[in-house]
């Protein structure tokens, strides 16, 4: 098993930047990529970006790209999104993700690739 915690929500003004973190506990050996997900009030959960645990190949949503960095410290069993340039249309939960399966980065862009879910951060943007 792999315990996820993120921290780094809140609340920031359009045009405002945040840095949320996850933490992996546990099982970390069995990651082959984590990533970030989140979820608007009335709307799917969306994928956001991702990163593979080895070799760093990442992938971002095209609504991100360009303003949201995904990085990772293998070392501490973390990873990170940066966030900047944020609109109000970015106000969601957002949840980290581990996944302990095999696959191609572009692979972890879907919510089916990961076994493995923090409790998520509130972000909202003000405008």
């Amino acid at each position: 098993q792999v315990k996820l915690v993120e921290s780094g929500g809140g609340l920031v003004q359009t045009g405002g930047s945040l840095r949320l973190s996850c933490v992996a506990s546990g099982r970390t050996f069995s990651l082959s990529a984590m990533g970030w997900f989140r979820r608007a009030p009335g709307k799917e959960r969306e994928f956001v970006a991702a990163i593979t645990w080895s070799g760093g190949i990442t992938r971002y949503a095209d609504s991100v790209k360009g303003r949201f960095t995904i990085s990772r410290d293998n070392a501490n069993n973390t990873i990170y999104l940066q966030m900047t340039s944020l609109k109000p249309e970015d106000t969601a939960v957002y949840s980290c993700a581990g996944s302990g399966r095999p696959g191609g980065s572009y692979y972890y862009t879907g919510g089916y690739a990961y076994d493995y879910w923090g409790q998520g951060t509130q972000v909202t943007v003000s405008s």
